[in-house]
């Protein structure tokens, strides 16, 4: 069962959702999506992909409705699908105004000991590799995708070079870590998990974090904010993390969210609505 609405806070962005996975396949559903998101001010989102097939969809989506957008790349799950045919592909995506997002890419260590589908870790870091490149050449975002890979992913973004504007998507390192990012001037996106009962580190990470480098994002269908953990996240659920992080950091729910959607349309180079 879908949690309720949330009471509308207005100015909010989801930097970080899967629209497709929430049911939006065709263009009648993402507009309902959004519209609902709306209703609760959440005004526009980023939609991203896990695979070649998610990437040309998320492009579809956001040429779809003006308050999506889209992220493309490989997840690094799927980083052996970096042929050269998937990279000219990518390429041409990335020149579409409405992608403003390279990822979500990077590594994720824990995959690759539970499933044989997982690309290897030296897979994944030629294909990290690859795409801050594209990153970098195409003067979008990098998305980073991160999970129990803290050192090897920072390793790998001071070896290549990281671009302008690195956002740690649903950050879940401790304090130190997001320190580290704070201090290589990365932008930490929070997701639900911050509202965990078991999340007390993540709850310290998040408190240090400069105004200006911290986003708020779904990462729907998942990770669905306390106390609805568990049933099916969306876009409009954003206010539910929005206000524990207002909470946690000490200022208003309208104040937390003026910033958070000022950030996401700074990184990101959305348009106000």
């Amino acid at each position: 069962m879908p949690p309720p609405d949330p009471e509308p806070l207005p100015g909010l962005v989801d930097a970080h959702t899967h629209l497709a996975a929430c049911g939006g396949r065709t263009e009648e559903d993402v507009r309902a999506i959004l519209d609902h998101a709306e209703a609760v001010g959440v005004q526009q989102v980023v939609t991203v992909a896990d695979d070649m097939v998610d990437a040309r969809w998320a492009v579809a989506a956001a040429h779809w409705d003006e308050r999506a957008f889209a992220a493309i790349g490989l997840h690094p799950t799927h980083a052996g699908d970096l042929t050269e045919d998937a990279r000219a592909e990518l390429e041409e995506m990335a020149a579409d105004p409405r992608v403003v997002a390279i990822g979500e890419t990077g590594l994720d260590f824990y995959w690759t000991t539970r499933s044989e589908d997982c690309a290897d870790p030296a897979v994944q870091r030629d294909a990290f590799a690859w795409h801050i490149d594209l990153a970098k050449r195409s003067g979008k975002a990098l998305m980073i995708h991160n999970r129990d890979a803290d050192r090897d992913l920072l390793d790998v973004l001071a070896a290549e070079g990281a671009p302008e504007t690195v956002v740690m998507h649903c950050f879940s390192g401790d304090r130190e870590i997001a320190r580290e990012c704070i201090n290589l001037g990365y932008v930490l996106s929070f997701a639900g998990t911050v509202t965990f009962n078991n999340s007390a580190e993540l709850r310290e990470a998040a408190l240090i974090v400069p105004d200006g480098q911290i986003l708020v994002e779904t990462d729907a269908p998942f990770l669905t904010p306390h106390p609805y953990r568990g049933q099916p996240n969306q876009s409009y659920c954003v206010p539910y993390t929005a206000r524990a992080l207002a909470t946690l950091r000490g200022v208003s729910d309208e104040q937390m969210a003026l910033i958070l959607g000022a950030n996401a349309r700074r990184v990101y180079s959305l348009p106000l609505r």
